[in-house]
């Protein structure tokens, strides 16, 4: 009967993926070397500043054969290329500024994701919602006295904004 020892994992039964096994080796040697890319990735907008975070997304860093200094890819989309194209060397002494040494030797601007058009667009912020009108003081009123019957405070204020939204919502449909 052989004992697996303690620090050691038990591995299951058939095959295991090899991205599996390398995962924890593969980290540790990123992280020796200063490339926490996560910490990029998480804090992307304080790194290089929310103009430049609004129109680009880091999407790999590659390392070389030569191992002299990595390669940053960002995404974009074709109308901000040029500009982005514009500010790529103060791009790359910021990020770099972030790591602490010269870690990014080359930033890489691409317009479509590396597995396909789908999954790597860049994340626009959405258009902000207007504020919502005030409410009609008559179907405010409305609202309450048939909701006025209810003896209980909580339930009787969820009716009366149920009430609202449902007499207030336009008539324009057609049945």
């Amino acid at each position: 009967m052989s004992v697996t020892p303690p620090n050691q994992k038990r591995r299951g039964r058939g095959f295991e993926p090899a991205a599996g096994l390398l995962k924890d080796r593969i980290r540790s040697v990123g992280e020796s070397r200063g490339f926490a890319v996560s910490r990029l990735l998480t804090h992307w907008a304080e790194v290089v500043g929310e103009e430049i975070a609004a129109i680009a997304l880091p999407v790999k860093v590659g390392y070389g054969r030569e191992g002299l200094g990595a390669t940053l890819t960002l995404l974009t989309t074709g109308a901000s290329a040029p500009l982005l194209q514009m500010q790529l060397p103060k791009i790359r002494d910021k990020v770099n500024a972030c790591y602490g040494y010269n870690a990014i030797s080359r930033v890489v601007i691409t317009q479509t994701a590396p597995t396909g058009f789908a999954e790597g667009q860049v994340a626009f912020t959405p258009k902000p919602k207007p504020a919502p009108e005030p409410p009609d003081p008559a179907v405010q009123a409305t609202a309450r006295t048939l909701s006025g019957e209810i003896g209980d405070q909580t339930l009787r204020a969820a009716l009366e904004a149920l009430g609202e939204k449902v007499l207030s919502r336009p008539r324009n449909r057609k049945g």
